[in-house]
């Protein structure tokens, strides 16, 4: 049976709040690892390269990421590069802490599953290191670059009642029509 739960959009407290640590326990219940595939279906179904428990109305330190090839199909070889965006595997970040291995950063469009419709100039890290928990809540240390590191930075932003809002160039913000218009071949 496929669960696809309902994305909670910007004003939402739940993605305002600082989300609650999960113990082993609490990971590997029947709820959480449930949890877990809906939100991977959800995410799937958005579609969209990560997911965090908030933004499904769960206050939990519970992200899923997922960048699929697919979703590079509408992406030339330049873009791909300047975007340092390769096919990043299904997986799940618990209990996350984010350290930022570099100091520079890159400033790309980015957008959100709970502001859809809306997109704005990001700067982010290009390298991060993530120490956090697996699905199965085992400890995990993740070196990403690029637009893996983005993706990462945002996720953990929510699980902190972060939004790209409140990082983003604010003359910058526009809808996803506009930026397709006006800005996308820029």
């Amino acid at each position: 049976m496929s669960v696809r739960l309902k994305i909670v959009s910007v004003g939402e407290p739940s993605l305002r709040g600082v989300s609650q640590t999960l113990s082993k326990e609490q990971l590997l219940s029947p709820s959480t690892q449930n949890l877990i595939e809906y939100m991977r279906e959800t995410l799937r179904d958005a579609p969209g390269v990560g997911l965090a428990a908030s933004q499904v109305g769960e206050a939990l330190q519970l992200a899923v990421i997922e960048d699929r090839a697919e979703y590079h199909k509408l992406l030339t070889k330049k873009e791909l590069e300047e975007r340092g965006r390769s096919e990043v595997p299904f997986h799940v970040i618990v209990n996350p802490s984010l350290e930022l291995v570099t100091e520079s950063s890159e400033t790309f469009f980015e957008g959100c599953l709970s502001l859809p419709g809306f997109t704005a100039l990001v700067p982010r890290a290009k390298q991060v290191r993530v120490r956090c928990l697996d699905h199965q809540g085992e400890p995990k240390i993740i070196e990403a670059f690029g637009w893996y590191a983005r993706i990462l930075q945002h996720e953990i932003d929510h699980l902190r009642g972060t939004l790209y809002i409140d990082r983003m160039l604010a003359q910058s913000f526009s809808t996803v029509e506009n930026y397709t218009r006006h800005w996308k071949n820029r």
